[in-house]
Formats: structure tokens, sequence, C-alpha cells
């Protein structure tokens, strides 16, 4: 038992601390960080963002008192007294269409057609289907007086008041124009509310108690 505790002690001995630790075993130094860290930036690393914006002007459009002057001027009489004249229909919509030879104008309500139509592409397109048909897109300025409904009815009662009046420019144009289906009216309206339901067809959901 001697020889062993003598072993022990000797083991002891000869182990060395590390000088991190104090002698007085109740404190630890705990080395502390530097307070001032040295950051270098180099000049190259800051880059500037700029960002620039273009704002779009926007499209001149001519007054609406040059129109009205413009369209009193090239129609005396007005609508009802020229002889180019066409009425069409759609949904809700009615559009009389004057035709004048010209250069491709189209004015709807004393205004240019596409700030009336606001830029559609769709719906320019259904006006000048029947002109294009015929070869007419620059013969012809278009006067047009529209009202009921909303833009594409009067969009498309448009093209069929213009597509009547060509009839009257030549009565060959009615076979070109019928093949492409513009002489026709449309006669799809909204379906009637029926009583209780919630729309036309649409039932409310069946409760079975």
């Amino acid at each position: 038992m001697a020889l062993s505790i003598s072993s022990l002690t000797s083991s002891l001995s000869s182990l060395s601390f590390s000088s991190q630790i104090s002698r007085n075993p109740s404190s630890i130094s705990i080395p502390q960080p530097p307070k001032t860290l040295p950051i270098s930036l180099s000049s190259k690393s800051t880059r500037s963002l700029s960002i620039s914006a273009t704002v779009a002007a926007p499209v001149e459009t001519e007054p609406v008192e040059n129109l009205k002057k413009l369209v009193k001027s090239r129609l005396p009489g007005g609508f009802a007294a020229q002889t180019i004249i066409g009425t069409g229909r759609r949904k809700c919509a009615i559009a009389r269409v004057v035709l004048q030879e010209g250069t491709g104008k189209f004015i709807i309500n004393y205004r240019d057609a596409k700030e009336y139509l606001q830029g559609n592409p769709l719906w320019l397109q259904y006006i000048k289907v029947p002109l294009l048909t015929l070869g007419y897109e620059t013969s012809y300025d278009v006067f047009v007086k529209a009202h009921g409904g909303g833009l594409s009815g009067q969009a498309q009662a448009i093209s069929l008041g213009i597509a009547r009046a060509l009839l009257k420019v030549s009565a060959d144009h009615r076979s070109p124009l019928k093949k492409e289906g513009l002489l026709t009216r449309d006669s799809r309206v909204v379906e009637r509310k029926k009583v209780g339901l919630k729309k036309a067809r649409k039932a409310p959901q069946f409760s079975k108690r």
C-alpha cells in the first residue's frame, strides 16, 4: 500500500501545468480580446451605384376642339346627311360610321381612335379589318359616333358599320366581306338573371338540411 501511495505522489509531482492558469485556484485569467480591430478599406472595394430612369413622354393627341372642327368641316349637315354611312351593333353598343376619301384617319366621338380605344391592339384590329380585307386602309377616313356598351362592344359595332358602309361604295365588296364574316351581326348578348338563381344559370349551393 505504501508503494502505491509513493508512486502516486511521484507522478503528481512530475505533472507541469501551463502558465495561463494562476496559482490561486479561485481565479482564472482569460485573455481579453483587443479593443480596436485594425480594418483597412481600400478605395477599390467601395463602388457607387447609379440608377437612371427615363419616363416615356405622353403621346401627343390632337385637341378635341380641333377634331370637332375637322369633323364638322368634313361632314356638312352631320352624319345623317352623308351618303356612305353604315350602322353597326354589338351587345348594347351602337355605332354610326361615315366613310370619306382620305388617308386612313379614324375619329371616334371626336377623339383619335388610338386614344379612344386606350391603345388596345385587339380593339384597334377590329376596326381595321374591313378596310384591310379590301385593301382600303389608306384610302378612306372613318368618322364614328358610338354609344352604349363598353369599348369592346363598340369596336365590334364599328367593324360591322364600316363593312356595311363599304357595301354602298360598291356592291362587289359583298363577296370578300361576307367570306370573312364581317357582314354578320353577332346576336350574342348577356343572358338575363333568373329568379332564385345567383346568375343566369348558376344556382345556390344545395343543402340537404
